[in-house]
């Protein structure tokens, strides 16, 4: 099975023809979608100027959707690195217990769904990079009562049945994402709890 960088590169190879490129691209969101993949395809689509079903896309907007994909997945991997350093550091020192963002970062090992979207419609307009820099400062410092990445503190709701891990969750009704929630304060979770979503059918 083929790594991100390899795809990358098949995305890259002008001898490689239209539609490969295009797959290829594709299958690296199976490696890093931080909203999912079907929300990461539509967010890369929408800022590279072609359509989600477009067969045939202009070769430099497929490069440049890849260039910016690339550009997060360099942001959560130095994350991963320091986290991973730390976590050693923590059990060599004795705290062998995770604590809340850990129990998170477990399930988002790779960057797949770091800032889930479960409406694939629906997610930040901002660069990946820029939103994953946001998400990750949010779960350095103290808990708040915002969406660590639009800032909206107004449109927190909880929503059941999620398509990831956890199965619901706050979720921010102003850019899409599932908030995590060791970046919230219990206040705004309780808030949140108070403002369900309705399930779409």
């Amino acid at each position: 099975m083929a790594g991100f960088r390899s795809l990358a590169r098949q995305v890259r190879d002008t001898r490689n023809d239209l539609a490969l490129r295009r797959y290829s691209l594709r299958k690296c969101l199976e490696r890093f979608a931080p909203y999912g993949h079907r929300a990461t395809w539509d967010h890369l689509c929408s800022r590279a100027g072609f359509g989600p079903e477009d067969r045939s896309p202009d070769p430099a907007r497929l490069v440049a959707a890849l260039e910016e994909l690339e550009e997060a997945r360099a942001v959560w991997l130095a994350y991963e690195d320091d986290f991973a350093e730390r976590r050693r550091k923590e059990k060599h020192d004795g705290l062998r217990r995770p604590g809340s963002t850990d129990d998170w970062h477990r399930l988002t090992w790779g960057g797949f769904g770091v800032a889930w979207c479960d409406d694939p419609t629906v997610h930040p307009d901002e660069p990946l990079a820029d939103v994953l820099r946001r998400l990750i400062s949010a779960l350095e410092r103290e808990p708040g009562r915002a969406c660590p990445v639009c800032a909206g503190d107004d449109g927190l709701a909880w929503k059941h049945d999620l398509a990831h891990e956890p199965s619901s969750g706050p979720v921010c009704t102003h850019c899409g994402i599932v908030v995590p929630r060791p970046v919230l304060t219990p206040t705004a979770l309780a808030q949140a709890r108070r403002s369900r979503m309705l399930v779409s059918a």
